[in-house]
């Protein structure tokens, strides 16, 4: 892999001023998009970023966020291996910028998916235990909400957050997504 190229929040924030054109391209989920990201910055979550990236063209410029650096670099990664030429990532992340003082844009909190998914099942089981003791056969919904637990920390893939993911609360945070900001990678 390519060593990615790096921009610091000074740099992104001078060509945020700038006439000309690139994207910033948000490589975090939705919950922490909402919370705070900086101004133009189009949420593009790394599991979707390849397939997101095929609707652009290669020679576009592209900066890549993230909350730190670790998510960025990887999508840089991606990105140059996908045929993109001109890609970099923020130094610092969204947290460098927000203390570099660039424009901002502060959203509602929402519960991080994991947490909501805990919720779910945690109460789900309760509730099939509760119900069992009234009913017997109800306790299945903690048979299933176990099964479900257990299959998704050992397959990695949990059907629960994907049907959460798309529930109204979380995908609001998504809406503001599509900006293009001024500026060069270049």
């Amino acid at each position: 892999m390519t060593e990615a190229k790096a921009i610091s929040p000074r740099e992104l924030g001078e060509r945020l001023g700038r006439d000309g054109g690139f994207r910033l391209i948000d490589v975090r989920h939705y919950d922490e998009f909402a919370a705070v990201r900086v101004r133009g910055a189009e949420c593009v979550p790394l599991p979707q970023l390849l397939r997101r990236a095929s609707e652009w063209d290669p020679s576009d410029c592209l900066a890549v966020i993230c909350q730190k650096d670790p998510r960025s670099r990887e999508a840089v990664g991606r990105l140059v291996d996908a045929g993109f030429t001109d890609v970099c990532f923020v130094e610092g992340g969204t947290l460098g910028c927000v203390d570099e003082g660039l424009p901002a844009v502060r959203g509602r909190r929402i519960l991080p998916l994991q947490r909501q998914v805990q919720i779910i099942v945690g109460t789900m089981i309760l509730a099939g235990l509760a119900a069992g003791l009234v009913y017997p056969p109800l306790v299945a919904l903690a048979w299933f909400g176990s099964a479900g637990l257990a299959m998704a920390g050992i397959t990695g893939f949990c059907p629960l957050a994907r049907l959460v993911a798309r529930a109204p609360w979380n995908r609001a945070a998504a809406e503001p997504q599509t900006a293009c900001v001024a500026g060069s990678c270049g």
